[in-house]
């Protein structure tokens, strides 16, 4: 069985208190608890302070470019769907840049997790607005306040059918950590929305802020009832909750390639002549 120790990779470079450090070991004890060794997992990520992650978990893993997680995280998944896939992004990184991937992924439904540390800022290049910051927040270059309406990633989810989509709150960490092992456990793209306070550059969504407005969906929720999802992904303010908003079942993106079927793309073999006649093809 896989220990908390055999994740520990090197000593983060966050701010002391960012919300990052809870994810970060949130994550590896779901991991553990799942009893999956730390060969069986990649994590991906892209540029921000979630893009860092990586560097912290000893695991298979990919630093890859600013916006483009998913992309990295779902042919990774095609080429050795043994793997665990993990896709890490902050909310500027996943909604922002990589806001096409992310629609792209749910309707493609490949068998990954995506956990977005959602600050609601640019917390990397010093906190400018993110797509998930309030309209009429000031920021570093929005001296006026944020113009825009904020999006809504769970209700974007949910409307295009994805097949899991979760909140969790960086604060709380046990329930946070239940959430993960649903997640990872899951067949099909499993969206897990952290709200990760940025200690630094958002002053407004601190920890109280949220420990004073968050609760979690009761066990009579039915999280298979889709106009009750989309009610609850509109809730915001007062009251926000928590949880496993929306489920379903849909085929899994990698069980649908044929070349795939009998083993993963890495266990076949390989012919270099092979490679060669199909390129020249298109020439």
């Amino acid at each position: 069985m896989p220990t908390f120790e055999d994740y520990e990779g090197q000593v983060p470079a966050w701010c002391p208190g960012c919300g990052n450090f809870q994810i970060l070991s949130t994550i590896k004890h779901a991991l553990v608890e799942l009893g999956i060794e730390p060969c069986q997992v990649l994590v991906v990520s892209g540029i921000g302070q979630a893009g860092k992650l990586p560097h912290y978990i000893k695991c298979h893993t990919f630093n890859g470019l600013h916006g483009r997680t998913l992309p990295v995280a779902t042919a990774a998944k095609l080429a050795n769907h043994s793997l665990h896939v993990i896709a890490v992004a902050g909310d500027g990184d996943c909604y922002g840049e990589g806001g096409n991937h992310f629609l792209h992924a749910i309707r493609r439904n490949p068998n990954i997790s995506l956990f977005v540390h959602n600050n609601q800022v640019y917390g990397l290049t010093k906190g400018q607005a993110s797509p998930t910051t309030a309209e009429g927040t000031y920021t570093t270059i929005q001296p006026y306040g944020v113009l825009q309406e904020p999006m809504n990633p769970l209700a974007i989810a949910i409307s295009q059918n994805c097949s899991f989509v979760a909140r969790g709150f960086a604060g709380d960490q046990e329930f946070l950590k239940e959430l993960m092992k649903a997640a990872i456990t899951h067949r099909g793209f499993a969206l897990l929305d952290i709200l990760q306070p940025c200690v630094t550059f958002n002053k407004i969504n601190t920890f109280k802020w949220y420990r004073d407005r968050i609760y979690r969906l009761g066990d009579d929720y039915d999280p298979s009832d889709r106009i009750k999802a989309f009610e609850k992904a509109l809730e915001w303010g007062d009251k926000i909750p928590n949880g496993i908003f929306y489920k379903c079942k849909r085929d899994v993106f990698e069980d649908r390639v044929p070349a795939i079927q009998e083993k993963p793309l890495v266990r076949q073999k390989f012919s270099l002549e092979e490679a060669k006649r199909e390129i020249e093809r298109f020439y």
